[in-house]
This record gives C-alpha cells, structure tokens and sequence, in this order.
C-alpha cells in the first residue's frame, strides 16, 4: 500500500520500525472463527521475543488522542524498552491467549476497519506522535 510506505520512510527518521504480516492461515474458510483464531495466535506467538511489550490494535482498547499516543510512546521509549510491537488481529479478533500476553490494548477506533486501513491508520498515527514529540509542524497542517 503506497500510503503505508511513504509513511515507513518518514518514521526511520525517528525510530527503528518494521511491519511484519503473517501469512493468512490455510484453509482459513472452512475454519470456524475460534479456530481461526486459535490458529493465527499460534503464529503470532512465534514472533513474539520475551522482552517485546505486546500492545494490541483493539476496538475494546483505550482510546486516546494523538498527543496522549505521543506522551505513552515517549514514556515507552524512555523506560528502556527494547520493543514494541503493535499487534492487529484477525478479522474475528485476538484469541484469548494473545490478549493474556499482552499488556495493554488501544483502540483506533470503535469502528471496524480492513488491516489495510488500520495499517495506514496506525503507522500515520505513529509517525504523527514522532513529530508531536519533536515538536514539528506536521501534527497541525
């Protein structure tokens, strides 16, 4: 998506930043949904390192504004952590055992979106916090 990595360019500017996609799940349809979920947890999992804070994309999360998001990251960034990764769910959400993992949820929105969209959503959303941080123009034009 051309939006997504205009914005993966501007943030190395400010942090180290990947996108990781899994790959979808094999025969995902004739999955019932807990199934489904089951499954893209176990390969979520796998990608996890024991030092990560897990942080899910998740419509029952906190929400905040852009300049809360910014404070929360600069706090993150400030304690030492070594990484945080920012999870989206499946389109029937997170198993039960991706949110024990995890320590915190934030939510986007209360609406639901395609990845895609929360993709470009979030990664706007971090690049923004970085300029907020940085005290640049880019937060009010």
């Amino acid at each position: 998506m051309e939006g997504v990595a205009e914005y993966e360019k501007r943030l190395i500017r400010y942090i180290r930043f990947r996108i990781v996609v899994l790959p979808e799940v094999k025969n995902a349809s004739s999955l019932t949904p807990n199934l489904l979920k089951q499954r893209e947890a176990e390969a979520m999992l796998l990608k996890f390192q024991e030092y990560d804070r897990i942080i899910l994309l998740d419509e029952k999360g906190k929400e905040c504004t852009s300049e809360e998001f910014a404070v929360r990251l600069e706090r993150m960034m400030s304690s030492g952590l070594r990484n945080v990764a920012f999870v989206v769910g499946g389109a029937y959400g997170f198993d039960e055992c991706i949110y024990r993992v995890a320590q915190e949820k934030i939510s986007i929105s209360k609406m639901t979106f395609s990845h895609q969209m929360i993709r470009l959503l979030f990664i706007e959303q971090l690049y923004r916090a970085m300029t907020i941080l940085r005290g640049e123009p880019y937060h009010h034009r």
